[in-house]
């Protein structure tokens, strides 16, 4: 990778500049180190995802490659990037006007605001950059034991399967480990029920305490013959504590699981942390750091930044139009029971209790919110109405995408199932031991949206690999409601699966 050349001195002072007003405003951020890289360099360290150094693997250089061309053709350019650290790392493009640079470190400014205050990224490691490097050694050491293409083979079948994950566990608890019951109390095991001495034979009857006792007997049987005892959301996980693996396959499945879980905030608030970069940019600059000469060539790169076009959601555009309506809603007072009992659209249009509550509402709204929470709560019928936002779909009838409807619950419908697991299908663990053969069952959490089956059957080859013995996968068809269960076979050709199973 090309040497960083020094911060030059006058963009340290714009950035003291930037980061005085954003505070001013108050923001929050953790301290911000800035590098100025070339475009060649930029293309690499946001091949590598932000970082200066991951394990090696061809799909890096494949990124570089698109990367490369799409600039090099003029189709896209990356002006910053910013990584989730404490300190926070940040680039600048060499070449970028002074306007640019201003337009970089503002927005920086909230996104590392956002970083440090929004919950979901609470949980992250704030020194991966540590933990990259780490992860580099570790997988070169396992390369110069086993060979690089062993190693690289098998860090393509675990990237394959690194959305099988669980994004919620790191701030729910799935289950709960239950205290052993105590041996001197008969009663937990019994079932019996709290009664005064003289009620006893009336409240728990000897009838009644063994029929109470076979249950719990026959309920234990059946949990311990369940493996998992419930459906387990993550999939590596679960074949990390329990695929034959070898030491090292499972020190790498750990690596990209781990990755996977750093990544994952940033795809649950791609909309909410955009907008509010954004929106925070945008008002730095127009109300403070920019000189007069300076407006016009804001205007022309901040169009561009949210520029739209049909058939495609801009989370820049949509992130900071909503916010700036949750801002006008609360300073006019738009909330509450009264506005949502309100049937009237002339008098919503007239409303103004002049609350001024919008700006301390947008860092509530920036700390406990997700895009699938921030949209489900703020993405409202007028916005949708003022904003012109519709669904479309594929029309068999002419070939082509076209707009399907304008209707508000379908498009706010459809906006929300394209964020609900990152659009990507659910899938659980529902049975290590299927059949009781030692296979994999796992099944598709079926909530509209059907798997394509080239796909399916690509992930559970990939899976068998890991859990070297069959693994199938139970989901639903367009064409019916029945269970239709895939299986791929770890070695040798076997029966086909029992149709009981699917009734």
């Amino acid at each position: 990778m090309t040497a960083i050349k020094h911060f030059p001195a006058y963009l340290h002072d714009i950035q003291q500049e930037i980061e005085g007003y954003a505070k001013g405003f108050g923001l929050d951020f953790y301290p911000i180190i800035y590098e100025v890289l070339d475009y060649k360099t930029m293309n690499e360290v946001a091949a590598y995802g932000g970082f200066p150094t991951r394990y090696p693997h061809w799909r890096f250089g494949m990124d570089y490659e698109q990367l490369s061309k799409s600039y090099e053709w003029g189709l896209s350019k990356i002006y910053e990037m910013v990584i989730n650290t404490h300190p926070a790392y940040a680039y600048l493009l060499e070449g970028n006007s002074l306007v640019d640079q201003k337009i970089v470190m503002a927005h920086v400014c909230a996104h590392v605001d956002f970083f440090k205050h929004n919950y979901f990224f609470s949980k992250t490691n704030r020194k991966m950059i540590d933990g990259m490097a780490n992860h580099a050694a570790r997988v070169r050491r396992h390369m110069a034991r086993h060979g690089q293409d062993v190693v690289e083979d098998f860090i393509d079948t675990c990237l394959s399967l690194e959305n099988l994950i669980d994004p919620m566990s790191a701030y729910i608890v799935r289950s709960r480990e239950t205290k052993p019951e105590d041996e001197d109390d008969p009663s937990d095991k019994s079932g019996r029920l709290r009664a005064k001495g003289y009620m006893e034979s009336f409240i728990n009857p000897p009838e009644y305490l063994e029929a109470q006792k076979k249950k719990r007997e026959e309920e234990a049987k059946k949990q311990k013959r369940r493996f998992p005892e419930q459906a387990q959301r993550d999939v590596l996980q679960f074949l990390i504590e329990h695929a034959p693996l070898e030491h090292w396959q499972t020190d790498v499945l750990e690596i990209v699981r781990d990755e996977a879980y750093y990544f994952a905030p940033q795809a649950m608030t791609k909309i909410m942390n955009e907008g509010w970069a954004s929106y925070w940019h945008s008002k730095i600059l127009t109300q403070k750091a920019l000189d007069a000469s300076e407006v016009v060539d804001y205007a022309d790169a901040n169009s561009g930044v949210m520029a739209t076009s049909p058939g495609r959601l801009n989370p820049y555009k949509l992130g900071v139009e909503l916010l700036r309506n949750i801002e006008d809603r609360w300073n006019r007072g738009q909330f509450g029971k009264e506005w949502d009992e309100c049937d009237s659209m002339e008098q919503k249009r007239h409303w103004d209790r002049r609350t001024g509550l919008g700006n301390r509402r947008l860092f509530e709204v920036r700390k406990l919110y997700n895009d699938i929470t921030f949209i489900d709560e703020f993405f409202t019928l007028e916005f949708c109405v003022e904003q012109k936002f519709y669904a479309f779909g594929f029309s068999e009838r002419s070939g082509n995408w076209e707009i399907m409807s304008r209707e508000f619950k379908k498009v706010k419908d459809q906006l929300l199932k394209q964020l609900t697991n990152r659009g990507q299908p659910v899938i659980l663990v529902e049975d290590g031991n299927f059949e009781n053969r030692s296979e994999l069952l796992l099944r598709h959490v079926h909530e509209g949206a059907d798997l394509d089956p080239g796909q399916a059957r690509d992930t559970l080859k990939n899976a068998c690999k890991l859990w070297t013995r069959p693994v199938s996968l139970l989901t639903r068809t367009p064409t019916s409601l029945e269970p239709v269960l895939y299986d791929v076979q770890a070695a040798n050709d076997r029966a086909p699966k029992s149709p009981s199973f699917m009734k």
